[in-house]
């Protein structure tokens, strides 16, 4: 983070963290589906540099990606994109993101994390996840018919384990995937509607996901 950034500080907080490679509507519709829910004053857009869980693939330059997070959330003035991770050298634990959003927000912030329900199968597995279960509160975003007997078994050992509730919320709009979008750019078919124009046009002019 440059030292000139103006850091405002936020109370009820969410992270919307992913590789957005490229970020669509799913993810748009889950942050706002969260912020309404849980009435929230910001969501924190993370674009992630090195996430471990993905490094068997390449992701596009984070300079992009963070870019085409700008474009998609610029029109909703509860977004807000971060470049905390993108800064941020080595691998990208989550852990690592909210000790310093705490820093910045308070100890007495409530802050949400978003992820896909799919990520939550494998929390157990995250960096230092005792100490990130106790920073901040978890939200699962599903898929219509994801919340299966193995995410239910999933939560109540986590429950079990660490006394920490998962919250879940369905959105159907998340059958889109940034794969799909990847695979159809690279096979020449149509992505209108499933992530925002102004998107589309950034990897248009910039030839991303061509090869």
């Amino acid at each position: 983070m440059d030292k000139n950034d103006r850091v405002n500080i936020y109370k009820r907080l969410a992270v919307m963290g992913g590789t957005f490679d490229p970020i669509h509507y799913g993810h748009l519709v889950t942050a706002e589906a969260v912020r309404d829910k849980f009435q929230l004053e910001k969501v924190l857009f993370m674009p992630t540099k090195n996430p471990p869980h993905k490094m068997n693939r390449l992701t596009t330059d984070a300079y992009h990606r963070y870019l085409m997070t700008v474009l998609a959330t610029i029109t909703n003035p509860y977004f807000e994109v971060s470049r905390l991770e993108i800064e941020r050298s080595g691998i990208t634990y989550t852990v690592d993101t909210i000790r310093e959003l705490r820093k910045i927000h308070g100890d007495d912030a409530e802050i949400y994390f978003i992820t896909g329900a799919d990520a939550i199968l494998e929390i157990l597995t995250w960096h230092n996840v005792e100490e990130l279960l106790g920073m901040c509160q978890f939200v699962a975003a599903t898929r219509p018919g994801f919340y299966g007997y193995e995410m239910e078994q999933k939560l109540e050992e986590i429950k079990s384990k660490y006394g920490k509730e998962i919250y879940s919320i369905e959105v159907p709009s998340l059958a889109i995937s940034s794969t799909d979008i990847r695979n159809r750019i690279k096979n020449n078919k149509t992505i209108r509607y499933l992530l925002p124009e102004s998107v589309e046009h950034y990897i248009r002019k910039n030839g991303l996901y061509v090869k």
